[in-house]
């Protein structure tokens, strides 16, 4: 899934971009390396977040020499790590190189290497390989990462590790060979079990469930979500993704209600930068709503940049809504490249029955009697036996309850019964209780996610402490709003 970021206009740069780019990207590595040493002593996994927060900002501004460079001053030169990621970065000219050894010489390098400074120092290449387009580069450093990753067993590098193993599986997608790390990845989250690393088990299910639903492994996918730890949602991206690939699961399983509402919430759950994941969201679930009988609203289709992206189930939707069964094959072969490469084009194929269901009851309304084969002339059937077909789909609509009307087999007739009053039934009751089962659970999810700080009530807070809680608070609450969409 990729990902739509929009770009704040860049200040004019000199002629040199080296000299004036460079430095100050080097040093603000240098910061985050200092950021993660203090936060692997002192035990904060909210400040190696943050320095990997500050590196995704960092991503494309990041060049061969700076990279380098920064390897230099975090790691031993000549230890095997050093000389492992060294390999994988390009050389550039010599006046790069010097610039940047000028600047990292104004700090001392450190004397040992962190277990967390090497896993950064694996992740920051990786990074680099991919936005540059070596992906074969990136294959070896991430399996390389993975493996000196084998050997950790520390809280600070949870976050670190999760990371890693994202990139990990996005380097082999990109090179088509995503089967091959199947089994290390459910051995990698075997061991994150094990080792009760929760962000690493979220992390890993939802590559694994990509990794099945990649190659239309459905009933192996809905195994292995159904056998693994419940998912506890300590990352909201991650707790985003894997609604959205519950709901692609509940959808081939017939299971469209139970779709509808996880896709539904994977949209509204992700950030509003992730573009491209909402637009996938919400392509699965108007299919969805099709297959359930129901007519998505227009406002789901004008939403701000998606308007283009979902054109052709707009277009889709207006034949399913007036019942037309030309109309839908036209659409469904004028975009049948578009609906093969969302994955949704077994899905259109089972709406073709919606259609004609939709068609049939416009005419039970429009006529109180109608001979079958008008009835098989309005719905445009291409059999050879349109009356007998004709028949048969009435039938079944008269015993699923879609219509409300008889058939007359002797004269060829279907007679339509008179319109009752809506009110008189229970689904104004069905509706009611539907949205107050949405609030009600939206607000138990609201609950469950507060989180307060331990023992607080039992001790009493001093004025400072106060203070440092509240200046976090509002540290956290500035990343969550500008939340890191790198993933999506």
């Amino acid at each position: 899934m990729t990902q739509d970021v929009e770009m704040k206009e860049q200040q004019p740069t000199p002629s040199n971009p080296v000299s004036s780019t460079s430095p100050s990207v080097l040093q603000q590595l240098k910061d985050i390396a200092a950021l993660i040493e203090v936060g692997a002593y002192a035990r904060e996994v909210r400040r190696i977040v943050r320095a990997i927060r500050w590196t995704i900002q960092l991503r494309k501004n990041l060049t061969a020499s700076v990279v380098s460079a920064f390897l230099n001053f975090v790691l031993l030169p000549g230890s095997e790590v050093h000389t492992r990621l060294s390999s994988y970065v390009p050389k550039e000219d010599e006046h790069d190189m010097v610039i940047d050894t000028a600047t990292s010489g104004t700090q001392t390098p450190a004397k040992h290497s962190l277990p967390e400074l090497e896993i950064y120092s694996y992740l920051l290449v990786l990074i680099f390989l991919i936005d540059q387009k070596r992906y074969d580069e990136a294959k070896a450093c991430s399996s390389a990462g993975i493996a000196r990753l084998k050997n950790l067993n520390r809280r600070t590098v949870d976050v670190l590790a999760s990371r890693l193993y994202f990139y990990y599986s996005l380097s082999y997608e990109l090179t088509g060979a995503l089967a091959e790390i199947r089994g290390n990845l459910l051995a990698l989250h075997r061991t994150s079990t094990m080792r009760h690393d929760e962000l690493g088990q979220e992390t890993l299910l939802n590559l694994l469930l990509r990794n099945y639903l990649h190659y239309n492994l459905y009933d192996m996918a809905e195994k292995l979500r159904s056998k693994a730890p419940r998912f506890e949602a300590h990352s909201n991206q991650q707790f985003s993704r894997y609604l959205f690939y519950l709901g692609k699961i509940r959808t081939i399983q017939l299971e469209y209600t139970d779709a509808k509402e996880s896709l539904l919430q994977a949209a509204r759950k992700a950030p509003i930068s992730a573009l491209g994941f909402r637009v996938q969201c919400n392509k699965w679930a108007v299919i969805v709503r099709l297959l359930l009988g129901e007519i998505p609203e227009r406002t789901v289709f004008m939403q701000k940049g998606m308007e283009k992206a979902l054109r052709p189930y707009f277009e889709l939707t207006n034949a399913v809504r007036i019942g037309d069964l030309e109309l839908f094959k036209s659409v469904a072969e004028k975009f049948a490249s578009t609906f093969s490469s969302d994955g949704t084009s077994n899905l259109i194929v089972r709406l073709r029955h919606n259609v004609i269901r939709t068609g049939l009851r416009n005419i039970s309304i429009s006529y109180s009697r109608i001979s079958l084969v008008d009835v098989a002339k309005k719905l445009r059937l291409d059999s050879p036996n349109p009356v007998a077909d004709a028949e048969s789909i009435v039938s079944k609509a008269i015993r699923d309850g879609a219509i409300d009307a008889t058939l007359d087999r002797a004269n060829g007739w279907m007679v339509s019964k008179e319109t009752g009053d809506i009110y008189s039934t229970n689904e104004p009751q069905i509706a009611f209780n539907s949205r107050i089962a949405f609030c009600l659970n939206m607000h138990n999810e609201a609950v469950r996610a507060l989180r307060f700080p331990p023992n607080s009530h039992k001790e009493k807070e001093s004025a400072e402490k106060r203070r440092e809680r509240q200046q976090q608070e509002q540290e956290l609450a500035k990343h969550i709003a500008e939340e890191d969409d790198d993933e999506f």
